[in-house]
């Protein structure tokens, strides 16, 4: 599995511990040290973030736990369902690599039997009806096998429902080189 994509994981950062792959965009946003493209990978993350200000658990290492920063420079309106179609590309990719069926619940969850298995956090800079960057979290408990008593019966991994030992390299590399189609098709198209 190759990385095929001419700007999206062109620069990559990887910490075995961190707050949060998104803070971490950010922060460089701000002092600006980022390029276009660059994902922010972590094996585990302290204070890592879910939508609505919840905390994504990531205390266990190995699973899939990525940031990435995509200038846009397009309308709104072109980025409509984004988040779903990440959904998508995510659970197509385990289906084909692993044989695992996973759902979506719109607009940013990715599901097996009623549990929460991962996640997408997509945030935006817009200027002048304009959106400048996309900032995407991802996370999906692909080997985590702990879950605190708070979380136990609403969140699963792929490791805990099917035995598999998901490669969180190449998931990376497969949805990079798929989302930045899908990018690329929805600014041009």
């Amino acid at each position: 599995m190759q990385l095929t994509t001419k700007v999206l994981g062109r620069e990559i950062f990887f910490y075995h511990e961190i707050d949060s792959t998104q803070s971490e965009i950010w922060r460089r946003i701000e002092n600006g040290s980022i390029i276009n493209g660059s994902v922010v990978i972590a094996d585990i993350q302290t204070q890592g973030k879910g939508t609505h200000g919840r905390i994504w658990h990531t205390d266990e290492p190995n699973n899939v736990t990525f940031s990435l920063y995509l200038q846009t420079e397009c309308v709104p309106e072109k980025l409509e369902g984004l988040t779903v179609e990440i959904a998508q590309i995510l659970v197509d990719i385990l289906k084909k690599e692993y044989g695992i069926m996973l759902d979506i619940k719109e607009p940013n969850d990715i599901m097996y039997h009623q549990k929460k298995i991962g996640g997408i956090l997509t945030e935006s800079k817009v200027h002048l009806e304009t959106v400048k960057f996309l900032v995407v979290g991802i996370g999906i408990n692909t080997n985590k096998m702990h879950f605190t008593s708070d979380i136990e019966n609403i969140a699963t991994s792929i490791q805990k429902e099917f035995g598999i030992e998901v490669d969180r390299d190449k998931v990376i590399i497969e949805f990079c080189n798929q989302f930045e189609e899908v990018i690329q098709r929805r600014i041009n198209g």
